[in-house]
């Protein structure tokens, strides 16, 4: 069976068909070092457990359900760049007033 893919198609290896690898990659060191930090300066399996899902899964989510299948990684490099050098552009409209 021969599939014919598009010129124009982009074709991206994703792990089980839902997050690229590079990303889950990006995942995998922040969770092992949330998990270090945790082990580290908590005893309580209660509050270990509460602070790493507070602080993984919503990186984990945005991985996964991105902004329109963008990159997570692009996503934290457009945001970086808007924190270093803000542009803030200002439209005016000028209305005419009818006599």
């Amino acid at each position: 069976m021969k599939f014919i893919f598009p010129q124009n198609y982009n074709f991206n290896s994703k792990f089980l068909g839902i997050i690229e690898y590079n990303v889950l990659i990006l995942n995998i060191i922040w969770c092992v070092f949330i998990f270090c930090l945790i082990n580290i300066f908590f005893n309580n399996i209660n509050i270990k457990i509460f602070v790493f899902i507070a602080l993984c899964l919503p990186i984990l989510l945005l991985s996964i359900f991105s902004f329109n299948h963008e990159n997570i990684i692009s996503i934290f490099i457009y945001i970086s760049k808007f924190i270093f050098k803000p542009k803030l552009y200002l439209y005016c409209k000028k209305s005419r007033k009818m006599i």
